[in-house]
């Protein structure tokens, strides 16, 4: 007894772990120290056993219980593990599916544990395709219908994806879909279950192999869809087409195909969701008097009264002419001439002797007086 690690030591979970946390160490301690699957370490099947052994008490209430309380002496002779492994009795009171950690080496099915059984055909779904598809900026902000010419893998017209003509039951496993072997390990004898190589799980075979397919059941075939992208779509959106992905297996259902959208940028207009942002250039003129502006939106030109003291970066609304409803913003910006003729800085000039000073600017020249040392 001296010699025996602590149960909780040897599964390393605390002495408060909860039946979920005991079991899981447990599933990755057999999954480790299996002796047939683990092949470098000289120690491995002691460790297994002593995995074995402290999962047996702890998962078991009672037991745990006394172990708590006295140790490996409450408990001994309870755990039937360490009396050797040549039967199924070795892990009587194990409360978990050890069909996962089997099936990881054997490869089959073990009707001992109650694993999954890996024979017989199942039906699997197709993959999902996913294509990326550049828009204009009025496409996706008005939708549109697309053409798309896709490569698809479909049943075979001439077999109905069967690969074959005349069907009859496989001779090799006689209908079941599966063949059955025994596997002899440390545990003993044992019946596995793999998928029949000949009809591949299916039960049956053909008297004559499809030519038009080579016997695969499915075949490429090259067509052109037309997608309706709806109004609205941006950068990233995903619209998923039903059924026109991946070919599926042994009956399975087709994948789905994804169309991702990348829009291209304006030259003049910003989106950001539903809304829309247009730059207007303004001169210090327009800007200080006001004036009337044609501005484009979406939905054609409108014509605007733009009040005078607009100042650079002023934003102004018109609500709804933004895409499905959103808004439209404008922002100005006021632009200084960099070039004047004799006449033109003459004004400038005779306007810089009058009084345009606002009250920002006053009080920032304030400041600026008040800061000087």
């Amino acid at each position: 007894m001296a010699n025996k690690r602590d149960y909780y030591e040897v599964l390393g979970v605390s002495k408060d772990a909860t039946e979920q946390e005991i079991k899981s160490a447990f599933r990755k301690l057999a999954k480790k120290y299996h002796p047939d699957l683990n092949k470098d370490d000289p120690d491995a099947s002691e460790k297994f056993k002593e995995a074995q052994e402290a999962y047996e008490v702890l998962s078991d209430e009672n037991k745990r219980s006394q172990y708590d309380r006295f140790g490996h002496a409450g408990v001994s002779g309870g755990a039937s593990g360490m009396g050797g492994f040549s039967s199924y009795g070795g892990f009587d009171g194990v409360d978990i599916d050890l069909g996962d950690i089997f099936d990881s080496f054997f490869g089959g099915g073990f009707s001992g544990f109650g694993s999954r059984t890996k024979g017989g055909a199942r039906k699997q779904r197709g993959d999902d395709f996913l294509k990326k598809v550049n828009l204009t900026f009025e496409e996706a902000v008005f939708g549109c219908e697309k053409d798309f010419e896709l490569d698809f893998i479909e049943d075979c017209e001439v077999c109905d994806g069967n690969g074959g003509i005349g069907e009859k039951t496989c001779s090799t496993c006689h209908g079941s879909g599966t063949i059955t072997s025994e596997q002899h390990t440390i545990l003993g004898s044992f019946l596995s279950k793999s998928t029949c190589p000949d009809c591949k799980g299916t039960g049956h075979t053909y008297e004559k192999k499809c030519n038009a397919c080579n016997g695969k059941g499915k075949v490429k075939t090259h067509k052109t869809i037309t997608v309706n992208i709806p109004s609205g779509t941006d950068t990233g959106k995903r619209l998923k087409i039903t059924g026109k992905g991946g070919a599926g297996i042994n009956g399975g259902p087709n994948g789905d195909l994804y169309l991702e959208f990348y829009v291209e940028e304006h030259e003049y207009f910003k989106r950001d969701g539903n809304d829309i942002y247009l730059e207007i250039p303004l001169t210090i003129t327009e800007a200080t008097l006001g004036c009337k502006k044609t501005i484009p939106t979406l939905y054609g030109n409108v014509t605007l009264n733009i009040p005078s003291g607009i100042n650079n970066l002023d934003k102004q609304r018109i609500k709804g002419k933004g895409i499905n409803n959103g808004n439209m913003y404008l922002i100005f910006k006021v632009l200084t001439p960099r070039r004047l003729t004799k006449e033109q800085k003459k004004l400038f000039e005779a306007l810089s002797k009058t009084d345009l000073e606002d009250k920002e600017i006053k009080d920032f020249m304030r400041f600026t007086s008040k800061n000087e040392k």
